[in-house]
């Protein structure tokens, strides 16, 4: 039974379940597998954004699998459960640490939504029943600290902070410290909104990374890196770059409200293997959710 995430996705996709309906009625109600059908299911795949190597493992797999005798209906349903598979099984989003307090990490380029995804998860573990502390520590975007600190208000919720083009390593020293002393379930930790060419702001983050890694045994227990889906392929080049820096836990995907490229999701997974953990949807507090692939799925087959 579908529930309440397919309801809201549905309605945030429109965009980009226009772009997928012509691939859901190339293979609605059919039941033929040829040369010319696969070509086609390739072009639409490609169109929706799914990205070459996600594309290919579907092709291949619907190829294969109607000569092996294993498509016995509709491709659609075939089609649909490769996709459900290639976003693996439904996330719990964050992963908690057995004891003291859980670090989340959280990196991404600047305009990618991150210091609202920043304000719109602390806000979500709020209402977990968590003890959270923010730790504004991009501190090189000028009036970075300053957004952080009236989300951080209006959210009800401590923040760490210091100046504009102070060490954000120090800053991320003193909140470990200070979650530690007052007992705090959750510390989210900004970093700068670096481009994943600029090698002196990955070292940064690197530099923190060790720092928390130090200060709280098992930290960072996530890195969670946000992509903005309007970028469509370029988001995978991202992740990828921020990998070799730092070992991201997962993907936080913004803005899929506003874009026909949602398809990018299967790439991301297939290229990268990182599981998206919450989706954003909308501008409100509430609009980040914990990613159902599933009822993402059944999302995009639904007609506009």
């Amino acid at each position: 039974m579908l529930g309440s995430f397919f309801k809201k996705v549905k309605k945030s996709l429109t965009r980009t379940r226009e772009v997928f309906g012509g691939l859901v009625d190339l293979v609605r109600g059919r039941g033929k597998v040829d040369k010319q059908f696969l070509t086609e299911l390739e072009k639409r795949l490609y169109l929706a954004d799914v990205g070459g190597a996600a594309v290919a493992t579907i092709v291949d797999r619907v190829k294969q699998s109607f000569i092996d005798k294993e498509i016995t209906g509709e491709v659609e349903e075939f089609v649909k459960k490769q996709l459900r598979e290639m976003l693996s099984a439904p996330t719990q989003g964050v992963q908690f640490a057995g004891s003291g307090p859980t670090v989340i990490m959280i990196a991404g380029v600047n305009g990618s939504g991150k210091t609202t995804s920043i304000a719109k998860l602390a806000n979500n573990l709020k209402l977990q029943g968590k003890k959270v502390c923010v730790a504004a520590c991009d501190t090189f975007r000028a009036a970075a600290v300053e957004q952080l600190t009236i989300w951080s208000e209006r959210i009800g919720v401590e923040i760490v902070k210091n100046q504009q083009g102070s060490d954000p390593a120090a800053v991320a020293h003193d909140a470990c410290e200070r979650v530690k002393a007052r007992e705090f379930d959750v510390l989210i930790v900004d970093t700068a909104g670096r481009l994943h060419t600029q090698t002196h702001l990955m070292r940064e983050l690197e530099k923190i990374h060790r720092i928390v890694q130090k200060q709280i045994p098992g930290a960072p227990h996530e890195v969670l890196l946000v992509l903005d889906a309007t970028t469509g392929q370029n988001a995978i080049a991202q992740a990828e770059e921020f990998s070799k820096s730092v070992k991201c836990t997962g993907i936080i995907l913004t803005k899929l409200d506003g874009t026909a490229k949602g398809g990018v999701i299967f790439g991301i997974k297939s290229k990268l293997g990182l599981p998206v953990k919450y989706i954003g949807v909308g501008e409100g507090l509430d609009d980040l959710d914990i990613f159902n692939p599933d009822e993402y799925v059944a999302a995009l087959f639904e007609k506009t």
